[in-house]
């Protein structure tokens, strides 16, 4: 597998973070890859920025820190304004339509996706927004399968919310898919 460079950014309470760590463990537990997560987030415990970086591989990774991502994720149009210009060229620049208009010229495949707006018609509950970009992600990558990301998921969060994060990434997989060129 070629290294894959990933950076998940926007606000405090979006789950940016926590999509980073699950997509991480996933990578090392059920996929037999090494992987990195580092993760910095502004003074504010919510609405502050947050940044998360991911390594992913199958051979060692020597610095946890992403310069260059070869995806992108911004979910806010303050990381998108802020991390656009670091997006590795050719690599993917992923941004969600309702808080992001994309402005910047950069050497990237720009993918805007309805993703918060899918979460909340679909499902109802934002709160799976982070799980549906994750999907988005994979989608679009494969960097990881789905079912590693459920195995990962089955023993993070509560049994009775499964059923509702397994929908967010089954529509995110499907908006990342559709996305593909």
């Amino acid at each position: 597998m070629e290294r894959c460079r990933l950076v998940f950014s926007g606000s405090g309470g979006q789950g940016v973070i926590t999509a980073a760590i699950i997509l991480a463990e996933a990578a090392v537990l059920h996929e037999n890859l090494i992987a990195t997560q580092a993760q910095a987030y502004g003074p504010e415990a919510r609405g502050g920025a947050t940044r998360s970086d991911i390594i992913i591989s199958d051979a060692p990774i020597r610095y946890p820190k992403v310069t260059q991502p070869n995806v992108l994720v911004c979910l806010t149009q303050e990381s998108y304004n802020k991390f656009s210009p670091i997006i590795r060229p050719g690599g993917i620049l992923l941004t969600d339509s309702r808080f992001v208009t994309m402005q910047a010229k950069v050497d990237a495949r720009q993918i805007q996706l309805p993703m918060y707006k899918t979460v909340t018609a679909e499902i109802g509950k934002p709160i799976v927004f982070n799980i549906c970009m994750l999907g988005a992600v994979i989608g679009v990558t494969d960097v990881v399968s789905p079912e590693a990301i459920m195995k990962v998921l089955a023993t993070r969060i509560p049994h009775g919310f499964i059923d509702i994060n397994q929908k967010a990434l089954e529509l995110g997989l499907t908006m990342g898919k559709n996305a593909r060129p």
